[in-house]
């Protein structure tokens, strides 16, 4: 038996010290050590040598790593390990020229990897939202007043993203975050990912932006005025979207203060990546590591991410 109360690096790099441990700790997380075969999961298994196993519906072999991001990687699973400790554990993550000193890889190879472990995010951005829910918009890119003159871009000022991407978030008081990147801030747009993600009948609490105008039949929809300056509403002041808001603040600041470049492309990579580290934010270290990879079975190619 491991031990999963591992709390540092060294912890971390004196458990995992081979490759064959790294395996027999994924089957126990993943498989509970009774192998499922990732072509069939009703057929039975047959173990073969090297960790190998066959399945007997399709004839066909497979290992742990099979249809996981681990799949056909030439990278010790230690150093795997090592980079989603460092990236689930990191109040900002890590870049991948960071990650490839670390690891002493090159940059190239970290940034797969990183991506491959980003996609795996996804889990914790696909909830189900009740109860208060606030709803809210940022614009991720820089800002306009630091671009050189001839970068400058006008009248990009409010909801104007000439310049930004926007994306679109729905956060339960007391519960999870769900962000999605988004094309546009319009009704069209935005409503349907709202009626995906919020439960009906919630209590939905936004600004005056017309994409939340037609809200109210499906949902108790509240309103904070921050055109009049409204912060808060005056009669109740449960009517805020000061929590969205302190969400977006932590997003930026992270991902501006570890990250040179996003790109439109990736972005909603990165933006699974705040949400899986702010929807696990009570839960030890250890949980964060062993919940991706249980959920690791993503699949990711290079020629995916560069196309």
């Amino acid at each position: 038996m491991f031990n999963t109360n591992i709390t540092s690096v060294i912890d971390l790099i004196t458990t995992f010290s081979t490759q064959e441990k790294c395996i027999k700790y994924l089957e126990q997380i993943r498989w509970d050590d009774a192998p499922i075969s990732p072509f069939d999961e009703t057929s039975k298994v047959y173990k073969c040598k090297n960790n190998r196993y066959r399945c007997k519906n399709t004839g066909k072999y497979f290992n742990v790593m099979t249809g996981t991001m681990f799949e056909g990687t030439k990278i010790s699973l230690q150093k795997w390990f090592l980079a989603i400790w460092l990236i689930t554990c990191h109040k900002k993550g890590i870049s991948s020229i960071q990650l490839s000193r670390d690891l002493n890889i090159t940059q190239k190879t970290a940034w797969f990897m990183l991506q491959r472990i980003r996609a795996c995010f996804e889990i914790e951005n696909n909830n189900e939202l009740e109860g208060i829910v606030e709803c809210d918009e940022t614009f991720y890119g820089g800002l306009n007043k630091n671009r050189h003159k001839d970068k400058k871009v006008e009248r990009c000022q409010g909801r104007s993203f000439k310049d930004k991407v926007p994306v679109l978030g729905m956060l339960q008081r007391g519960g999870k975050l769900t962000a999605i990147v988004v094309t546009n801030t319009q009704r069209k747009e935005i409503e349907p990912h709202i009626k995906t993600f919020i439960k009906k009948d919630s209590k939905v609490i936004t600004d005056e932006w017309h994409a939340y105008s037609k809200l109210k039949t499906d949902y108790n929809h509240s309103i904070v005025n921050h055109a009049k300056k409204e912060y808060v509403n005056i009669e109740d002041n449960t009517i805020h979207s000061n929590t969205i808001e302190g969400a977006w603040k932590i997003f930026k600041n992270s991902s501006k203060g570890m990250y040179n470049h996003v790109s439109k492309k990736h972005l909603q990579y990165y933006v699974d990546e705040f949400v899986y580290r702010y929807n696990t934010r009570d839960l030890t270290e250890a949980d964060k590591f062993n919940w991706l990879l249980l959920n690791s079975n993503v699949r990711t190619t290079y020629n995916r991410l560069i196309a």
